[in-house]
């Protein structure tokens, strides 16, 4: 099982080379981070893990500029998106940033991407909350397309465009690896369709984890990526991953200064040494 690191990069907490190039010197093979173009002033949705929305929510750096910067000053690291709000970007922008970053990384990218939970962001973004997973679905079929069609075109009901240009195509073949989070009906039903990889939360156990790689394998899908996502350091916890099949535990890192994230990637990297 590897280890990597999942993380909110903001304005307030640790530059993205210098977290890139940390992570990287500490033997973690993955570091995922995530995304919020804005929050709502006015905001009905719950916070899904309850009470108040942490203020790292609001201050987050764009994903791909912050991955960007730490291809730049590291060789192996997987860059990966957990998770890009595709429903609320354009697809054909999005086509173009994954490979983009694909082609400068020298194929390191994971796009983990998710349908969201923050319904007045997504309403903000023209996107209807009700058919955001029908929405996602199409788009991650048509990012499929314009990355191993010289002529991609698409035609749905969500996403429609006529055959395009568009280079560079991604390094990695087919394309990057797409991980899909969340652990709904939808969620799944998604991963078994579109997806190489899954992003569980960190409460997921190894029965969850069984049940859906046999899911999986019903359907003729082998081999996909589990990589649990925000875990903490409980040795009992990451014992259960494990035993579950787990491919990967990204520790939750906290968004903060420079020097207090090197020392909790020490401890991070203290408890992945011992676990191994």
């Amino acid at each position: 099982m590897k280890f990597g690191i999942a993380t909110f990069v903001t304005d307030e907490g640790i530059r993205p080379a210098a977290l890139g190039k940390a992570v990287e010197e500490r033997g973690f093979d993955a570091l995922f981070v995530t995304e919020h173009s804005h929050i709502p002033v006015r905001r009905e949705s719950p916070y899904p893990a309850g009470g108040e929305l942490p203020a790292y929510y609001y201050r987050t750096v764009d994903p791909f500029v912050t991955l960007a910067a730490v291809a730049s000053v590291t060789s192996g690291l997987l860059l990966g998106t957990g998770v890009l709000l595709q429903i609320q970007r354009d697809v054909i922008h999005t086509a173009k940033e994954v490979a983009s970053l694909d082609l400068i990384s020298g194929g390191r990218v994971a796009l983990g991407v998710g349908a969201g939970w923050n319904k007045e962001e997504m309403r903000n973004h023209g996107t209807d909350p009700r058919k955001r997973g029908a929405l996602l679905n199409e788009q991650l079929a048509a990012l499929k397309e314009i990355w191993t069609k010289d002529e991609a075109e698409f035609h749905g009901e969500f996403v429609d465009f006529d055959p395009i240009f568009q280079w560079p195509k991604p390094v990695r073949k087919p394309h990057p690896p797409i991980f899909v989070g969340g652990e709904s009906p939808g969620a799944l039903a998604r991963l078994a369709e579109h997806a190489d990889g899954w992003l569980p939360h960190a409460y997921a156990d190894a029965a969850q984890l069984r049940r859906v790689r046999a899911r999986l394998e019903e359907r003729g899908r082998t081999g996909l990526d589990f990589t649990v996502f925000g875990a903490s350091t409980d040795r009992a916890k990451l014992d259960d991953y494990a035993e579950g099949g787990a491919d990967r535990v990204t520790f939750l890192l906290p968004t903060l200064p420079e020097d207090e994230t090197l020392a909790k990637l020490d401890e991070f990297a203290e408890v992945a040494e011992s676990a191994i």
